[in-house]
């Protein structure tokens, strides 16, 4: 059941999507942002509830752990200096682009429960918080830290967060 003011859920195509100023450091900040927009309840602004968000986060993380299908890599690897050098460092300063579009396996479906994908996310978080294994490169940025990567996905998801609006103030 998801969390959402549906009353509050619809806009025009012309009305541009409102994000809120949203920084997460790692992905731990994810995790309780998550769970404070899952307390408090959300009016969404962008396409995505709290369930479909935390699937595609979680999906994401998952893929940086056990590898990306081939055809990313491949597909990605000409444009990696390019989007390492430009791509990468706006993202990184939570100026990351709206409406680009997202691989199929990564676009989550629409009947999620918000609890179960939040609990879902904070499990992967920990999965991969507490391993020390190597990761996968990005198809697009290529090879990061541990460091690196828990930067990046923390930003990722600021990015796609920043269009749940809280319902409580002290919970963005």
């Amino acid at each position: 059941m998801s969390s959402v003011d549906a009353s509050r859920d619809t806009k025009s195509r012309d009305e541009p999507s409102r994000r809120r100023p949203l920084k997460l450091e790692r992905l731990p900040d994810v995790v309780a942002e998550c769970e404070r927009l899952l307390q408090s309840g959300y009016t969404k602004s962008g396409n995505w509830t709290l369930a479909q968000i935390c699937r595609h986060l979680r999906l994401t993380i998952e893929s940086n752990m056990d590898g990306y299908p081939v055809w990313m890599t491949v597909l990605g690897y000409p444009l990696r200096p390019i989007l390492r050098r430009f791509a990468l460092p706006k993202l990184l300063m939570g100026n990351s682009p709206k409406g680009v579009p997202t691989a199929g396996m990564f676009v989550p479906p629409g009947d999620l429960d918000d609890g179960v994908e939040v609990g879902r996310l904070k499990e992967c978080v920990t999965r991969f918080v507490e391993s020390s294994a190597p990761l996968h490169g990005h198809p697009g940025f290529g090879n990061m830290t541990h460091d690196q990567f828990n930067q990046f996905h923390a930003a990722h998801a600021a990015h796609h967060l920043g269009f749940l609006q809280p319902h409580s103030a002290e919970a963005g």
